[in-house]
Order: C-alpha cells, then structure tokens, then sequence
C-alpha cells in the first residue's frame, strides 16, 4: 500500500520533521484559496499520484499569485497522469498538493529500505539529492552513504548523527538531519514498511525540510495497521490486483501478453522463467494457492481474461489438495461465463487428474492439453506470437 505525498509528510510532521507549509486540495477554486492564504509570491502545485516523474508528465507546477492558478489546477485535476513509472494508461490525478516554494541551498536524498542480501533494515543517504537513487548509484557510487542497522539493537544516536555529519559539516544542521534520520527509520519499522523515502531533504537557511516523501506500506502487515486503510486510495491501484486480493490470491501484473494461473509461488516463478526462456512474456504472476475453490478458480480466470492484453493462458497445475477435477471445473465455468475464447494451454498433474482431463476435453471450448511442461510452455509461447502477428 502505497501513501500520497501529503500522507507521508503527515506522518513525519507528526514526529516533529519539518515540512513546507501547505494543504491538500480536491478543486480548482479551493486550490486557488489554498495559495492565496499562504502568502507567499511563489507557491507549487504538486499532483497527487503514486508515481514518480511527475515533473516531467505535467503533474508539477511553480506558479507566482498572479498566474491563473485556477485554471492551471483545472488542467491537472482530473487527468491521467502518464509516467514512465504508471504505463500508458497513467494514473488518475484527483488531489493537488499545494506548498510554499523554499530557498534551497542543498539537496540531499534519504532512504530507509530492507537489503535482502542481509537481511537489515538499512538507511541511505547521499548529497546527490533530487535524483532517483538508481541514477546516483549508476553515476556517482561514492556519494552513497549505508548504515545497516542491527535488527537487535536497533538504529543507535551515534549512528545517526555519524551518517548526518557525512552530509554536513554544521552542527545545528546534523542535528536536525539526524533527527530525520532516526525518525524514517522509526516510521519504517513500526508501520512495517517496504520504503520510507525523503527525496529530497532540504537545506534551507538553517532548516532542514522533508521537500518530498515516499513511504510505501507491506501490504503482508496491513492486518497489523488497521488504522492505515483509511488513507488507502484505489483509484490509484490496479484494478485486477484489486479483485485478486478480494479472493485471497496472489496476483501481480506484468508487462508480457500471457496470463498464468499456477498453484505454488515456487512452481509459479518456475513457470515464469520457462515462458521467457521460451522467448514469450509473462502478463501476470498468479498464485491461486493449494485449496482454490471452483469458485476462487473461476474468478482467478476471470482476472486472466478481463486483462485485455493477454493474447493466451498458461494453466500448469500440480493437483494436491486442489484437484484437478475442481480447477477444471473452475476454469470451464470462467470461459463460458465470460464468453471470451482465448487460446488455453493447460498442462496439470496429480490428484483426480483423469476426471479433470476429461472434464476439459469434453468442454467444447479452445483448451489444449499437453503433457510436457516444456512442451506446453513452448506451445503457448508460439500461440501467443501468432495471435499478436495475425493482429
């Protein structure tokens, strides 16, 4: 679960991080008022998205009092906002953040993420602020700064205030940015976090302000933050990854134009590789898990075919305690319903496998079954190419 800019800067405003003076508004006339009451010449108008790059797709703007700022807010509300991080579709933009404009003397970028290598919450800092924390490592490794904090003793005073006086020589000023430091970390770890992110924190004069933030929640740990969906925002989610969540399935999109249903995270990522091995693409990772109903079955394949780019469906099954008579079931029940005849290459094994393979050969509808997972991973590569060619 993703938070708004104005939410993450809630949170930390809450724990005493200063932020630029602003409010969130949902239209042009109360963004208008909004800057007004200010009183500042310059203000900025920041579309609410979850996406970085808004800058560059039109989502920012720096205007002074006497431009039409109503009717720039009239552009941006209500628009999709397309960035090289929503997809073409883009993201809808329904909330502007309003802000002072702040004299800034320095930049700086500060991350608290989890180092699976490690196993450690670790925090990052650089100087190189207001970059995307990939171009610095690519340019610029060396004005990467890591503190990998011990999951025990948790972040200690002394390393806060070494990472901060690697950013800064000003004492008052490492003062503020290790109060930052510790308070992200903070904020990481007890809302169960995947990022806390300030990009960039500022130096203004002798203030340092959280100019922008990202903080991302795990959605794993939401059962623990009952209070966090409240400020959940779907408009800006996947609306398949949105009903998949309602049936329990684990459900991600991807870029590619086969749809997968699999049973097993481990034979779900395998079959993943084979496809691409393969030369095909992947348009989801779908887990429906080992006790799929026929009914959680069905509305897993009817997630597949709602997506409209998915060109043929890969089902590989290993029958255990979802059988393979029951996922058949399932299946069929989904094509028919949502009479689409997409190209199925179904490979299963295991328990009942004999009634399922029946069930689906006497369906009457595209399902091809092939006994080798090579094989069928092959065919459905194949498939796919010709439907996108002959499209």
């Amino acid at each position: 679960m993703n938070l708004h800019e104005f939410q993450s800067k809630e949170l930390l405003a809450a724990r005493g991080v200063a932020v630029p003076r602003g409010s969130v508004c949902y239209d042009p006339l109360e963004t208008l008022i909004a800057a007004r009451r200010l009183k500042c010449d310059i203000v900025v108008l920041k579309a609410q998205v979850h996406s970085g790059g808004r800058g560059k797709a039109g989502g920012v703007a720096v205007m002074s009092l006497e431009e039409d700022i109503r009717g720039k807010a009239s552009e941006i509300l209500g628009k999709r906002l397309v960035t090289n991080q929503t997809g073409p579709q883009g993201k809808p933009v329904s909330a502007l953040l309003v802000e002072e404009v702040l004299q800034v003397d320095k930049e700086i970028y500060l991350g608290v993420v989890l180092d699976r290598k490690t196993g450690k919450v670790t925090i990052m800092a650089s100087p190189a602020g207001g970059m995307d924390i990939e171009e610095i490592a690519k340019t610029q490794p060396e004005k990467i700064y890591t503190i990998a904090v011990d999951p025990l003793r948790g972040l200690t005073g002394y390393q806060a205030r070494a990472l901060a006086y690697r950013l800064t020589d000003d004492n008052g000023i490492a003062g503020q940015i290790s109060h930052v430091i510790t308070t992200l970390y903070q904020i990481f770890v007890s809302y169960d976090c995947s990022l806390a992110e300030i990009n960039p924190l500022v130096i203004s004069g002798d203030k340092v302000y959280a100019l922008d933030a990202k903080i991302n929640l795990d959605d794993h740990a939401l059962f623990r933050h009952p209070e966090m969906e409240l400020w959940r925002d779907r408009s800006q989610e996947d609306q398949l990854e949105l009903s998949a969540r309602k049936d329990g399935l684990s459900y991600i999109k991807l870029d590619g134009d086969i749809g997968c249903i699999v049973n097993g995270a481990g034979l779900a990522m395998a079959t993943l590789d084979l496809i691409s091995l393969h030369g095909g693409s992947p348009a989801n990772f779908l887990d429906v898990g080992g006790g799929a109903s026929e009914q959680v079955v069905a509305d897993a394949m009817s997630i597949l075919l709602d997506d409209r780019r998915v060109k043929a469906v890969f089902i590989n099954i290993f029958g255990g305690i979802l059988r393979c008579d029951v996922l058949a079931r399932g299946v069929i029940k989904a094509l028919k319903q949502n009479r689409v005849e997409l190209p199925v290459i179904v490979r299963i094994e295991g328990t009942n496998i004999e009634e399922g393979r029946r069930l689906f050969e006497e369906s009457q509808l595209p399902i091809r079954m092939i006994g080798s997972l090579d094989d069928a991973a092959r065919i459905v590569v194949e498939t796919a190419k010709g439907l996108k060619t002959a499209g």
